[in-house]
């Protein structure tokens, strides 16, 4: 019976321990965080570039040709793009 008590002494101190370092790795990863993001604030772009869509939703030309180019490559020449659609 004493192993039995001993055994179940360690897996709550154990279990504990293990609990007690996993919050304060959480807590501690989210207090860095907001420092690093206080400290050096992520800088925004001037302005987002826009590519440009035909009526639809379906890509440009230049968009299907890149496409195209991919699926080829990656098919060995067997496969191809009939038509794309943003989802």
């Amino acid at each position: 019976m004493d192993n039995l008590n001993l055994g179940l002494q360690l897996l709550v101190v154990g279990m504990s321990t293990v609990f007690v370092i996993l919050l304060i790795v959480i807590y501690g990863g989210k207090l860095l965080i907001n420092v690093v993001n206080r400290l050096a604030p992520e800088e925004m772009q001037a302005s987002v570039k826009k590519v440009p869509r035909a009526v639809g939703g379906m890509p440009d030309a230049s968009t299907m040709a890149i496409l195209n180019e991919v699926v080829r490559q990656l098919t060995g020449g067997k496969g191809h793009v009939e038509r794309a659609r943003k989802i």
